[in-house]
């Protein structure tokens, strides 16, 4: 059965949310798709999945935080195939969490951010011979609920905001992505484009005594790569990994001024346990275009599936994730 989650996970977690030291990247979490086969078609059915990256980064000043982004979501594979490829929509609502690192009257209190509900959808091709193809577009509805985020010290005094400028904007995600699955490898490599109305406004008011926290702002757009190459061992997996960003407008007026990217690169576990999929993976940064904005990433994902038109069939041993 993992080889179907898989690929559920492959849909849903391209719709997740990123915030450096800085918080100033792509609303698309760079690395929330490797360990997927993101080019698969998936089988029709409704599918439960969630994903929590933990980001801790080099600064330890007193306003200094780690990052937390928790994606669920729900995918509803149809039975409609135009042109032969299978149409999946998907919605989900992800939370952005930063943590104070250090305590006294100047450390940083935790806080969470809506992020614009994401919804979208993917045109997934089974080419034969274990290859798969996928296009994805949608939106991140920044602008009809997302927050900005509002940095407060421990002694009440603001320390920042807006935390997460870009969703000032709504963000047009775009993406292609092509897998190969013979053999119980997982050979992905995922590319996805963020786009942003820029110049961006919140809506209200500047925050009081803080100066311009409405915008304009200007958002660069950005372009993130996924990869993966793993192989399964009956129900364990086990592989590497690695993904990047880069942003394309980094003049002192962007919100992603002097930061032209970075790129992690990790190695990951999974385990099908039956009703439940999980995957564990761990990367660190090992290019940047930031000094002390490395970070080491620790990811978790849960993949269920909750309604199938048919029974699935029990997975052989081997290969274990699903040939397309």
């Amino acid at each position: 059965m993992m080889k179907n989650w898989l690929a559920a996970g492959a849909v849903a977690l391209s719709v997740g949310m990123s915030a450096t030291a800085a918080f100033a990247q792509t609303t698309t979490v760079p690395g929330e798709q490797v360990g997927l086969a993101t080019g698969a078609p998936l089988p029709e059915g409704i599918y439960a999945l969630n994903t929590f990256v933990y980001r801790s980064n080099e600064n330890t000043g007193p306003g200094s935080v780690d990052v937390g982004v928790n994606v669920p979501v729900l995918v509803w594979s149809t039975p409609f195939v135009p042109f032969g490829g299978r149409v999946e929509l998907l919605v989900a609502p992800p939370t952005v969490f930063a943590f104070g690192k250090n305590g006294g009257p100047q450390g940083a209190r935790d806080l969470s951010i809506n992020v614009g509900t994401f919804v979208g959808g993917i045109w997934a091709f089974d080419l034969g011979n274990n290859f798969g193809v996928s296009l994805l577009g949608g939106v991140y509805l920044n602008e009809l609920n997302a927050g900005r985020g509002v940095l407060v010290n421990n002694n009440g005094n603001f320390a920042g905001a807006p935390v997460l400028g870009q969703l000032a904007s709504n963000t047009y995600r775009m993406g292609v992505a092509a897998s190969y699955t013979g053999d119980g490898y997982n050979l992905t490599a995922n590319l996805t484009a963020n786009i942003y109305d820029s110049p961006a406004s919140f809506g209200g008011t500047n925050t009081v005594g803080f100066g311009n926290t409405r915008g304009p702002f200007i958002i660069s757009d950005s372009l993130n790569l996924d990869l993966t190459a793993t192989k399964k061992f009956g129900k364990f997996e086990i592989g590497a990994i690695g993904y990047g960003t880069m942003n394309f407008d980094i003049s002192a007026a962007s919100l992603a001024a002097g930061n032209r990217g970075n790129f992690s690169v990790g190695g990951l576990i999974g385990y099908d346990f039956g009703p439940v999929t999980a995957q564990a993976y761990v990367a660190t940064t090992v290019v940047n275009s930031v000094r002390r904005a490395d970070t080491v990433e620790g990811w978790f994902r849960l993949i269920v599936p909750l309604y199938s038109p048919t029974a699935v069939a029990a997975a052989p041993v081997s290969p274990v994730i699903r040939k397309y």
